[in-house]
């Protein structure tokens, strides 16, 4: 109701209804917005693939110009492959042998991510939050399944499961790889390796504010194989008997044959 007759007052005395808004300090906050695109949705792999980089475009909208001036924007861009349940094993020794002893199993962990950051993502912000969103190769949630056990040895299996996908390329990141190429655009680079696995795999862009994460977009890529490797690919799914036994058959004629070309007379 006063609210009702200050703005008639505001009318009788010529003043507009958007100038007395302003007058009355109810300002509308305007936040900023995030836009992102890739430079393909669909990656091929072929029998000559050899990895690839997926390029990100990015923009800011609303942005204050203030905080971009002084640097307090950062972006986060992720590619994150299919989940899947993954088993991490340990050999010990036994009886001169070595045999896989313990194992751990985690829960839909990606197969494979690639994370790119205009900085350090630990200077971005602080570590329990990011284990918290989830946010970079030592931040990912890997919860055991069903293991019942020494948490110190759990902290084992995760530390070698990140290495393990380090060393065979299927993680990577890259703290430099988010560049600002205006003041409101950026553009980063994501690594594909080239034993990346196929399905619909996730593209995460994060923007963070003095270190608040305040807003977060997802696109999907699609990682398909074709060709041969597609066909063979169907038929040991749709038709795991016949692959079986066609298999089976390749590999008795190659050893019939090798034994004519190399048999002594």
């Amino acid at each position: 109701m006063l609210r009702a007759l200050g703005l008639l007052v505001c009318l009788c005395a010529g003043v507009t209804p958007a100038t007395a808004q302003l007058l009355s300090g109810d300002v509308p906050t305007v936040r900023e917005g995030l836009e992102i695109g890739t430079s393909t949705s669909e990656i091929a792999i072929t029998s000559d693939f050899r990895g690839a980089d997926l390029t990100i475009f990015g923009a800011l909208t609303n942005a204050d110009e203030l905080f971009l001036a002084i640097g307090q924007y950062d972006v986060v861009v992720t590619l994150e492959g299919p989940r899947n349940e993954t088993t991490v094993r340990r050999k010990d020794r036994v009886f001169g042998i070595w045999m896989n002893t313990q194992s751990v199993t985690f829960e839909q962990v990606p197969e494979s991510y690639s994370v790119a950051s205009t900085r350090p993502i630990d200077d971005i912000q602080a570590t329990s939050s990011l284990n918290r969103m989830g946010i970079g190769i030592d931040h990912l949630a890997l919860a055991p399944i069903g293991y019942v056990g020494n948490a110190l040895a759990v902290a084992d299996f995760r530390e070698a499961y990140r290495r393990l996908k380090l060393s065979n390329g299927l993680y990577q990141r890259d703290s430099a790889g988010v560049r600002f190429v205006s003041p409101s655009l950026f553009r980063a680079t994501v690594k594909l390796p080239a034993n990346v696995p196929d399905g619909v795999h996730v593209v995460h862009a994060y923007l963070f504010k003095s270190g608040e994460l305040i807003l977060q977009k997802d696109l999907p890529l699609r990682v398909v194989k074709t060709g041969l490797e597609q066909a063979i690919t169907d038929a040991a799914h749709e038709k795991p008997i016949a692959y079986g036994l066609f298999c089976v058959l390749i590999a008795v004629l190659t050893g019939w044959g090798a034994s004519i070309v190399f048999r002594k007379d």
